[in-house]
């Protein structure tokens, strides 16, 4: 299936952004100063809501139990039918003591909610650079599964004088660069639920808006320039490991989160756009390595996308091809499904972990941290909501819920 990014987003990245000094890095990556956000701002645009949309994960080993419970009961991540509510709780309740250790095992926690928030923090003192006229940008983080949740993203924004009246920007911009309804189609339309139940009624003003918050929408970026280019470095740093006879003829095994085929067979369109972003880092590379995409994080018994990221590693192996490179492709930092499922299940139980390696995850990367704020510069410089490749629904969609959340982004007018 194919899709469309606007030209803009396909140009390289401008160099007032990513030819920065390297004491220009360190200082922009120290930890954010705050600054107040009011309507009344002197920029002609701003000031606006930036919020990095992502799945989220537990900070501490009691989070654990909601994490799952709220992540079970999601439809559109994982369809259970019309057991749904049944099955969630008891799968969640059942999975949580050894989901536990696994997060005990990584630090007792995820990390995500930290790099999310820096990430963001770091791409908005960028934004306040390079964009002053939408200016001062404001970062937020909204999990689906973890704190902070959409809700109380929603209520923040509220809080800090965003609608209620007073009108003001937000912009959603999903973390996972590819689209699925899964995922980032899931995260809108948890947006869309919170923002109708908090502001959904709002009446007219005297200038005859509403006074509601006004969204657009970043649902997608698999082959940003930017994106590619801190994948592709960290691949190469990570192959400079290997010794030189060796290094060309290691096997780069890209993997991506998997779906159900019920979901892929209806038209998503994630395992289209991870291809487009692996192609497009191998491009970057030269195509001097060999490569396979692969999937992983299966969940139930039935039918997953496949081949699974742990059976190509054994298989590799058994046919004694033991250099191998784990690439999380659609993953923008680490979280359980990097510092537990790749190096402690499948390189840790490979038995050549001295081989069989992983490319470290985008994290604090000055480059991919200046890719975010490229993309968001070229959206809000464009005035349009949403993408047109948003709005177009999967083949087989029955969702009512997907479909008015899709017709509210799309229809919204920006200033």
């Amino acid at each position: 299936m194919g899709f469309r990014l606007p030209a803009a987003a396909l140009r390289p990245l401008r160099s007032s952004v990513l030819l920065k000094p390297a004491a220009q890095q360190t200082r922009w990556l120290a930890t954010p100063t705050p600054f107040p956000v009011t309507q009344n701002m002197t920029s002609s645009r701003g000031p606006t809501a930036m919020v990095f949309l992502n799945m989220g994960g537990p900070s501490t080993t009691d989070e654990v139990g909601d994490f799952l419970s709220r992540l079970f009961a999601d439809a559109d991540l994982i369809p259970l039918g019309r057991l749904q509510n049944y099955l969630g709780p008891l799968i969640s309740k059942r999975r949580t003591p050894k989901i536990q250790k696994q997060y005990a095992a990584i630090g007792g926690g995820s990390p995500i909610r930290k790099w999310s928030e820096l990430q963001c923090a770091e791409m908005c003192k960028l934004l306040d650079q390079i964009s002053p006229e939408t200016a001062p940008h404001k970062p937020y983080v909204a999990f689906r599964y973890a704190n902070p949740l959409t809700e109380h993203m929603y209520r923040q924004l509220l809080a800090d004088g965003f609608g209620n009246g007073k009108g003001g920007r937000a912009v959603a911009f999903t973390q996972y660069p590819q689209y699925s309804c899964s995922t980032t189609g899931s995260s809108l339309n948890e947006l869309w639920k919170w923002r109708q139940r908090l502001e959904g009624k709002a009446g007219p003003l005297d200038d005859g808006s509403d006074g509601t918050i006004k969204w657009s929408v970043i649902d997608r970026w698999p082959v940003h320039p930017g994106l590619v280019e801190a994948f592709a470095q960290n691949i190469e740093a990570k192959l400079q490991e290997y010794p030189p006879e060796r290094r060309d003829k290691v096997v780069l095994l890209f993997s991506a989160h998997s779906l159900p085929m019920t979901v892929v067979n209806r038209g998503d369109p994630y395992p289209a756009e991870v291809g487009a972003t692996v192609h497009a880092v191998m491009q970057r590379l030269g195509h001097v390595n060999p490569y396979r995409l692969c999937w992983q994080s299966q969940v139930g018994p039935q039918p997953w996308l496949g081949p699974q990221t742990q059976m190509s590693v054994e298989e590799y192996i058994a046919k004694d091809q033991k250099d191998l490179v784990l690439i999380p492709i659609a993953f923008t930092s680490d979280h359980i499904e990097t510092l537990y499922e790749l190096d402690e299940e499948v390189i840790g139980e490979s038995g050549h972990k001295d081989t069989v390696k992983r490319v470290e995850s985008l994290n604090d990367s000055p480059v991919f941290i200046k890719a975010l704020a490229d993309l968001a510069k070229t959206h809000l410089d464009s005035g349009i909501a949403t993408s047109p490749q948003m709005s177009l629904r999967c083949p087989g969609c029955k969702s009512d819920r997907c479909h008015e959340s899709k017709k509210f982004f799309a229809a919204q007018e920006l200033a």
